[in-house]
């Protein structure tokens, strides 16, 4: 299995930039599918952004398409999640996740997860 940290949350006034990252350690990071997720206070986790194994496509929820761009790193065992154009509505809890093989959009086809980080929007 991979063990996922994230960093990078904080509190950005609406317009704003944030770059979330998420480092593995585990097993060969290469090997992983690679998403994240937001969960707001009183709503079910939601998919944000996926990107496959070897960064050739990237998948993204309609809410954040051309706002928000994830990548990879392999060689430093990162995958990033750049933040631009805030909104209020992108407040949330946000969660790496990790799944060998291909990518998926559905939160229970991930099986290893971050401890979450805050990302709060100001209006």
């Amino acid at each position: 299995q991979v063990q996922l940290v994230e960093s990078g949350g904080g509190l950005v006034q609406a317009g704003g930039s944030l770059r979330l990252s998420c480092a593995a350690s585990g097993r060969t990071f290469s090997n992983y599918a690679m998403a994240w997720f937001r969960q707001a206070p009183g709503k079910e986790r939601e998919f944000v952004a996926a990107i496959s194994r070897s960064s050739g496509s990237t998948y993204y929820a309609d809410s954040v398409k051309g706002r928000f761009t994830i990548s990879r790193d392999n060689a430093k065992n990162t995958v990033f999640l750049q933040m631009d154009s805030l909104k209020p509505e992108d407040t949330a809890v946000y969660y790496c996740a990790a799944r060998e093989g291909i990518s998926y959009s559905h939160a229970n086809k991930y099986t290893e997860w971050g401890q979450g980080t805050q990302v709060t929007v100001s209006s």
